[in-house]
C-alpha cells in the first residue's frame, strides 16, 4: 500500500514519545521512525540508547522545559507531554488550546513499564525497592494514549513493533483498527500492572499481620496470564486447549524453552514436561526421568547423562516406551545413542541443551519419522534454579483451589531414624532418590529404588498395599537389597511386611499414623531400617 492510499481512519505520525524499560528492539523502531522524519522525545536510558546509535533524539527535560526532578521519579509528567497526546484533533479549540501554548501533537507513544512483577518476584526483594519499582510516568503516558486512540498510537510490548511497523511504513501512520486494538492491550498491560502492585502490598500487609499458617493468600485472587499459543487440543481431542504464560515466572521453564525439532507440544506433553522438570532440578548430580501419563516409570542418577539415562530406561523398558525423557545435563552423542538404541521410541526429550553430534543423531533416526521433540531449557537446571511463581492454581466447578508449590526437603533422609537399625550408606543414597521420586508419583504413591535406579512404581492406587504389591512386583528379584519409599504413612503394617517379603531392607515414609509403633515393630522383625519424614507429599 503506498502512503498515498492511507486508510479512512488513519493517523499520520509526525512526533513520538519513547520511554521503556525493555530496550528489545528499541534501536530498530526508533531508526525506522527516524528515517520516516518523526520526531523523537525520549529521557534517561531511553533517550541514550537511541543517540548511541546516531539518531538525533531530543530529551524530554529539554522539550518541556523542566529538568527531572525527585531522583527521576518527575521526568515526563509535564502537560507539554500530556498536552499533545491528549489533544483531540478533530477539536478546534484543543488544538488552538496547544498552539497558544506552544505545544505540539505527540501522535505516538512507546512504553513498557518498570518490572514490578519480577522484581517482587526474587525472594531477596526488600519493599523499598518495590516500590520504587511502581511506574508512575509510564501508566499516564499509556492511558493517556490508549484514551485518545482516536487520534494516537501506543506501544507497551517489544512484541508489537514489528506488525506496527509494517503499517506505518507502508502508510506513514496507523488506522483507527489497529489503534482500539493497542489501546485494548494497553489498558488491559495497566490493569494487570495495578492488580499485582494491589496484590503484592495485600500480601506484604497480611505478613505484618502475621498469618495463622504462613501463607499471605490475596482476598481476591487476580489471574492474569498472556495466552502464548492455542494447541491442537486438550487431554482429549474434543476438547480446546490453549497454553498461557505468567510473567512474573523466573528460571528455566517451558514457556521459555525451545522447541529444536519435531511436532508441536501437545497438552499432554506440556504436562509430562514440566513434571520431568521438576524432577530434574532437584539434583546436583547427572539425573534422568521417564515419565508416561505424568507419572516417573523411569530415574536414575549416575556419573554421567548417558549413564543416568540408560538406568531410568532399563529400570521399566516396556513402560518408557513412547515416554517423556528429562535431562539436567546437556544431551551429548553418547547419551543420543543410548537413546536411539533400536526399539526404543521416545515422545519428547527435555534438557538444558543438545550438543550438534547429538541433535544431529536424534533428528535424523529413520525409525522416529521426524516424530521426537527436542526441548532446550537453554539454561542449566538444578537445586539453585527459581522456585515457581504464585501459587499451585486448580479450577473446580464454581470455584479455584489455591496452594504453595510441594517444594521438597533438601534433605529428605535427614528426618528421625525410627527403627532399632540405621540405614547403611547406600540405603540413604537410595532412600534420597526414592523420596524425590515419589513425591511425582500420583497418591497413593509407593516407589522401589536400589543403586541409584527406580526399579518400581505402585501409582494413583486407592489401597496403599495395592500400590506396595505392583511395586515391587515391577520390581522382580531386583527388589532384594532395594528402599522403598511411601508418600504418606502406613495405616497398617501390612504394606512394610510386603516390602519385606520381596527382599526390601528400607523404608522412607511421613510417619503421623495412630499405628505407626506396629509399622516400626514390622520392620525390626524383619532387620529393616525406616526413616520417618514427618512431611507427606500427596499429589492428587
Amino acid at each position: 500500500m503506498a502512503k498515498s492510499e492511507i486508510r479512512e481512519g488513519a493517523a499520520t505520525i509526525r512526533r513520538a514519545v519513547l520511554s521503556v524499560s525493555d530496550k528489545t528492539g528499541l534501536v530498530e523502531l526508533a531508526r525506522a521512525l527516524a528515517a520516516s522524519g518523526v520526531e523523537l522525545i525520549a529521557s534517561g536510558g531511553t533517550r541514550s540508547a537511541i543517540a548511541a546509535a546516531g539518531l538525533d533524539v531530543v530529551e524530554v527535560a529539554d522539550y518541556t522545559g523542566h529538568p527531572e526532578m525527585l531522583d527521576g521519579r518527575v521526568k515526563t509528567l509535564h502537560p507539554r507531554i500530556h498536552g499533545g497526546i491528549l489533544a483531540r484533533r478533530d477539536d478546534p479549540e484543543h488544538m488552538k488550546a496547544l498552539e497558544s501554548a506552544d505545544m505540539r501533537p505527540i501522535d505516538l507513544v512507546v512504553v513498557n513499564l518498570y518490572p514490578f512483577e519480577k522484581t517482587v518476584a526474587r525472594p531477596d526483594c526488600a519493599f523499598e525497592e518495590a516500590v520504587e519499582n511502581i511506574d508512575i510516568g509510564g501508566p499516564s503516558l499509556i492511558r493517556a494514549a490508549s484514551k485518545n486512540h482516536d487520534s494516537v498510537a501506543v506501544l507497551t510490548d517489544p512484541a508489537q513493533y514489528a506488525g506496527f511497523l509494517d503499517e506505518f511504513q507502508a502508510t506513514g501512520g496507523t488506522d483507527l483498527a489497529t489503534r482500539k486494538r493497542l489501546a485494548r492491550q494497553a489498558f488491559a498491560l495497566c490493569a494487570g500492572y495495578d492488580r499485582a502492585i494491589a496484590a503484592y502490598l495485600e500480601a506484604q500487609e497480611a505478613g505484618d499481620a502475621g498469618a495463622d499458617d504462613g501463607e499471605a493468600f490475596p482476598k481476591t485472587l487476580d489471574l492474569r496470564f498472556a495466552l502464548r499459543r492455542t494447541l491442537r487440543y486438550g487431554e482429549n481431542p474434543h476438547q480446546a486447549a490453549a497454553l498461557y504464560v505468567d510473567p512474573a515466572a523466573a528460571g528455566p521453564n517451558l514457556t521459555t524453552a525451545r522447541i529444536l525439532h519435531g511436532k508441536e507440544l501437545s497438552y499432554n506433553n506440556l504436562l509430562d514436561l514440566d513434571a520431568a522438570l521438576r524432577f530434574i532440578r532437584l539434583f546436583d548430580e547427572p539425573a534422568a526421568c521417564i515419565l508416561k501419563h505424568n507419572n516417573p516409570c523411569g530415574a536414575a542418577v549416575a556419573a554421567a547423562a548417558a549413564a543416568a539415562f540408560e538406568a531410568a530406561y532399563e529400570g521399566d523398558p516396556v513402560s518408557a516406551f513412547g515416554g517423556i525423557v528429562g535431562l539436567n545435563r546437556p544431551v551429548d552423542a553418547a547419551a543420543a545413542a543410548a537413546m536411539c538404541q533400536p526399539g526404543r521410541f521416545l515422545e519428547a526429550i527435555l534438557a538444558p541443551g543438545f550438543d550438534d553430534d547429538a541433535l544431529e543423531l536424534l533428528k535424523t533416526k529413520p525409525s522416529w519419522r521426524n516424530s521426537v521433540r527436542l526441548v532446550a531449557l537453554g539454561e542449566p537446571i538444578g537445586p539453585a534454579s527459581p522456585s515457581p511463581s504464585g501459587w499451585d492454581l486448580r479450577r473446580i466447578e464454581g470455584g479455584l483451589l489455591a496452594q504453595g508449590w510441594d517444594e521438597q526437603e533438601d534433605d529428605p533422609t535427614g528426618g528421625r531414624i525410627a527403627t532399632k537399625r540405621p540405614p547403611t550408606a547406600e540405603e540413604l543414597k537410595d532412600l534420597a532418590l526414592a523420596w524425590k521420586v515419589c513425591a511425582l508419583v500420583k497418591s497413593n504413591a509407593i516407589v522401589v529404588v536400589k543403586g541409584g535406579r527406580l526399579l518400581g512404581v505402585g501409582a494413583g492406587q486407592m489401597s496403599r498395599l495395592d500400590s506396595v504389591r505392583i511395586a515391587v512386583s515391577k520390581a522382580g528379584e531386583a527388589a532384594r537389597g532395594a528402599v522403598l519409599a511411601s508418600d504418606a504413612f502406613f495405616p497398617f503394617r501390612d504394606g512394610p511386611d510386603v516390602a519385606a517379603a520381596a527382599g526390601v531392607t528400607a523404608i522412607i515414609q511421613p510417619g503421623g499414623s495412630k499405628r505407626d509403633a506396629e509399622t516400626v515393630d514390622a520392620c525390626d522383625e524383619h532387620g529393616m531400617a525406616m526413616v520417618l519424614t514427618g512431611r507427606r507429599h500427596f499429589r492428587h
